[in-house]
């Protein structure tokens, strides 16, 4: 199956650049490019990519937005967006995942990893490096309570606590790790708890899980 992909970045270069990557993939084929988030926007509604590769800062609409539109557009058609940053320049990239984003890259991952990114949220995935987003969550975790809180008491005490794990940025293999079971088993409690929650993804999870307090930050990292 190849995944088809939109390039959202108003930096010819930064595009042209990624596009030679991809080019290489056999399993992945640039569909377009954007240069601002209204063009993203609108090339996603005519195009119906699989994953949009999204910078966060474009003239005339922000990636923020240009990602709330995309998602609330993409129910029919499953497109996922796939946040590009520079991280430690960038102040919104919870904002961006808020917003609809299935995770996020550093604009100078390596070309394996972007690769194996987009196949991943292709897929249905969420893309959660952990050591990154860790870093990343706890610095911009929101503390502001969502609209509608969700009822936490219809999850069983296993997936309590694999929510919480997931949320401190840990892998199925390290959660596996951690609570003595099968990583096979890891992915049926995420499975229960997204659909438990009316949660879209793994990156929701998280989310949530901060802002309700069920993880916490401390001395710039969670607990």
């Amino acid at each position: 199956m190849t995944v088809r992909v939109l390039l959202a970045d108003d930096q010819e270069l930064v595009r042209t650049g990624f596009r030679m990557i991809l080019d290489h993939e056999a399993d992945i084929d640039v569909v377009g490019e954007a240069a601002n988030g209204v063009d993203a926007v609108t090339m996603t509604r005519q195009l119906r990519p699989d994953v949009v590769l999204m910078d966060i800062r474009m003239p005339d609409l922000d990636g923020i937005e240009a990602t709330r539109r995309i998602v609330a557009e993409a129910s029919d058609r499953q497109t996922r967006v796939l946040i590009l940053t520079t991280f430690d320049l960038d102040e919104y990239v919870f904002d961006a995942i808020r917003a609809g984003a299935s995770g996020f890259l550093l604009k100078d991952v390596p070309a394996d990893q972007l690769a194996n990114g987009i196949r991943s949220v292709a897929a249905g995935g969420a893309l959660l490096a952990p050591a990154v987003t860790r870093r990343l969550i706890d610095e911009f975790a929101a503390t502001t309570p969502i609209i509608e809180t969700p009822d936490l008491d219809i999850l069983t005490d296993r997936e309590r606590t694999v929510l919480q794990l997931v949320a401190k940025g840990m892998s199925n293999t390290e959660i596996a790790a951690e609570l003595l079971i099968g990583e096979s088993t890891v992915k049926t409690h995420v499975a229960h708890i997204l659909m438990k929650l009316d949660l879209r993804d793994r990156v929701q999870a998280v989310v949530l899980a901060y802002e309700l307090g069920i993880v916490t930050r401390s001395r710039g990292r969670p607990n």
